[in-house]
């Protein structure tokens, strides 16, 4: 059975609550070793917080999503930081840019909060998940200047050129590889897997969403990222296994889990 660890999960999301206390429950049958669940608003933090508590193999992640920066103040500021006292809150995020949108906050509000969350991020010696959506430079800009002062972390679902890949893995991030990768137009991401070497990629599922084929369209979770192992031991010719050993060596790696 393959050793799966999805770094990157909302199962607080809505899509989920008809069934997610059974679904979390066949997770080990299925090889899934580890799961981050990630928050990206005050209310799905509450739900992330919970569900750590709940399952031995899900871990949390905490922060306000670019779409939600308006949520951002002094409150939710310290209660974070309470939570990322506890040992399964192991991750600030999602946290990031999005310029996709115009419904989101106003750039220079989104680029402020997430200066306040590499920052918080910083203090609690977290690493983080970061969202970048159209908002590649601006993002680069950000990690240049908190990689040095010892910030790591991942570019979750990377869409990024090969030339920002590798600037990434110079800074110590890892690239996360999503159910993208197994469509037929992910020659980008493609690229990418060829160029970037094993040890510096993650595999997610962002769950319940970018479900990958054969499943595209349906809610997504965490059993899928075997065709997401498959994708990539096929792009580096290198076994379904040593794929997943590798990733889920690296999400612990990442996470600093025993």
């Amino acid at each position: 059975m393959l050793e799966i660890f999805d770094s990157h999960a909302h199962y607080d999301d809505r899509q989920f609550d008809a069934d997610r206390q059974e679904l979390l429950a066949a997770m080990n049958g299925e090889g899934v070793v580890g799961i981050l669940n990630c928050g990206s608003d005050w209310k799905g933090n509450l739900a992330t917080y919970d569900l750590c508590r709940q399952h031995d193999f899900l871990y949390a992640a905490v922060g306000i999503h670019p779409g939600n920066a308006g949520e951002w103040n002094p409150q939710v500021r310290e209660r974070l930081l309470e939570m990322l006292r506890h040992p399964k809150v192991v991750a600030v995020g999602e946290i990031g840019l999005d310029y996709y949108w115009d419904s989101n906050p106003p750039r220079e509000v989104q680029q402020e909060v997430l200066h306040e969350q590499l920052t918080l991020a910083l203090e609690r010696d977290r690493p983080v998940v970061i969202h970048d959506r159209e908002a590649h430079g601006d993002t680069m800009s950000l990690l240049r200047l908190f990689a040095p002062q010892g910030l790591r972390g991942v570019l979750h679902s990377f869409s990024g050129s090969v030339e920002m890949a590798r600037e990434a893995v110079r800074l110590g991030f890892f690239l996360g590889i999503s159910g993208v990768v197994t469509c037929k137009n992910a020659r980008k991401l493609v690229e990418v897997v060829q160029e970037i070497p094993l040890e510096h990629l993650l595999v997610e599922t962002d769950a319940p969403y970018l479900a990958p084929v054969p499943f595209r369209g349906k809610r997504n979770q965490s059993s899928y990222i075997r065709h997401v192992l498959e994708r990539i031991a096929a792009i580096q010719e290198i076994s379904v296994e040593e794929a997943a050993r590798a990733t889920a060596a690296n999400a612990r790696r990442f996470l600093r889990l025993a």
